[in-house]
């Protein structure tokens, strides 16, 4: 087996345990006893273990093992999401949540991905990157998918008296820790062609793909901590504490959203060939927002469910554009790096996010969350539209003129540095 299809495959497990932990973990929590400050700081807590295991995966993964890293970080989280299927008390869910990197957010965003994004650009072309990175992420929504229609357990064992109200979220749990147990074993049979020679010392980076990964990271940050706001553990809850939604119509709704957000990333290949891969992701990306904010507003589950389908049709347009992107300007060597480095600071973001928006819909408003994270997110839009679009990926330079324009072009990896760093002069702010 290739190993871009074991790396697909991976993902595809490992999403099916997040879709299930996304959609159960908030009503899990509450059933335990905790209130929603409780269940955000035990949310933050997994996030805030995912974002260290990605510094970590940044700095080292390379020297240690591509392969190794993405084992070690699979048997984690199979050993997070059984370990809180045995605690109940807040400090122990909190620090298992932090060990075992434990994901609310109802989407993949661990360290493994870090890793499999560094390596797959170098199982395709330029111009079939971005297709191999939107098949990844449509393998990823089809198993969040499965993973909120699995998410229905709990209510089909209550209903057959096999289990409580309790002990059928924590066998859920159980199962979700086997899943990710099953990504560790795939992971281990990657060939070593997927590792890169190992720095001799510190992580070298080009000064000019530092000030590219500097600045897009700095935009990741406000993008992620809105998107914090509105991981799928706290929409569920607001689904539950708004309309009184319980586990089997919020894992249908789930289920739809992640069907939708599996053909948006098909979709964002075929726009991506014609408008770019920025204008991709800032015009697809404000529209879901605003949609988004009126799901805080609307009036019955019937009108918030279908706000947020809209919603997740287009929302995730930007993930396989925004991967194949950030791969294309940078050189080859230097993607784990450029891949970790983007992808914690929009973990540290997904951390800090959900305490916030649980002390905001204790004292605020149940939908207070949307509506912030929403109106950060069109910032982000706007400010990245501003920073990047004048950087083209190697993939959209071909026939695009010459002098001034060609100046804004990204140059082909390998490339001299001296065209790099008129590249970013001209693309400057």
């Amino acid at each position: 087996m290739t190993d871009r299809r074991l790396i697909y495959l991976a993902t595809f497990f490992r999403a099916v345990a997040t879709g299930m932990i996304g959609v159960l973990l908030g009503l899990y929590l509450a059933r335990l006893g905790l209130d929603p400050a409780g269940i955000g700081l035990v949310v933050s807590a997994g996030l805030a273990g995912m974002t260290a295991a990605l510094l970590l995966v940044t700095l080292r993964a390379d020297r240690i093992g591509r392969r190794r890293t993405l084992v070690a970080l699979a048997a984690l989280g199979a050993a997070g999401a059984i370990g809180a299927a045995t605690a109940a008390s807040l400090p122990a869910l909190a620090a298992i949540a932090f060990l075992g990197m434990l994901n609310g957010q109802g989407r993949d965003r661990s360290a493994s991905l870090a890793v499999e994004q560094a390596i797959l650009p170098a199982t395709a072309s330029d111009a079939d990157r971005t297709r191999v990175f939107a098949w990844y992420n449509v393998l990823q929504d089809v198993g969040h998918a499965l993973g909120a229609l699995l998410a229905a357990l709990p209510s089909l064992l209550r209903g057959l008296g096999v289990a409580g109200s309790v002990d059928s979220l924590q066998a859920a749990l159980v199962l979700c820790g086997l899943l990710l147990a099953l990504t560790a074993a795939l992971s281990a049979r990657l060939s070593p062609g997927v590792e890169t020679a190992p720095p001799a010392g510190a992580v070298k980076i080009a000064p000019e793909s530092r000030r590219r990964i500097t600045r897009i990271s700095a935009l990741f940050a406000v993008d992620s901590l809105a998107g914090g706001f509105l991981g799928s553990a706290l929409i569920a809850y607001f689904f539950h504490a708004r309309f009184g939604t319980e586990e089997a119509a919020l894992a249908w709704l789930f289920v739809g959203a992640r069907a939708l957000n599996a053909l948006s990333h098909l979709g964002a290949v075929w726009l991506a060939r014609r408008i770019g891969l920025v204008n991709t992701m800032v015009f697809t990306h404000i529209p879901s927002s605003l949609l988004l904010a009126t799901v805080a507003i609307a009036p019955d589950f019937w009108t918030a469910a279908v706000l947020f389908l809209l919603r997740e049709g287009l929302v995730e347009m930007d993930v396989p554009t925004r991967q194949s992107y950030v791969m294309s300007v940078v050189r080859p060597e230097e993607r784990t790096f450029a891949s970790g480095a983007t992808n914690v600071v929009r973990m540290a973001g997904w951390a800090a996010g959900p305490a916030f928006a649980g002390v905001f819909m204790q004292s605020l408003a149940l939908g207070a969350p949307l509506i912030v994270g929403a109106a950060m997110k069109i910032g982000y839009d706007i400010a990245l539209y501003f920073s990047f679009r004048g950087i083209r990926p190697p993939e959209e330079r071909e026939g695009r003129g010459t002098s001034r324009e060609a100046e804004n072009e990204v140059p082909a990896p390998g490339q001299c540095g001296a065209m790099l760093r008129k590249d970013e002069q001209a693309s400057s702010p």
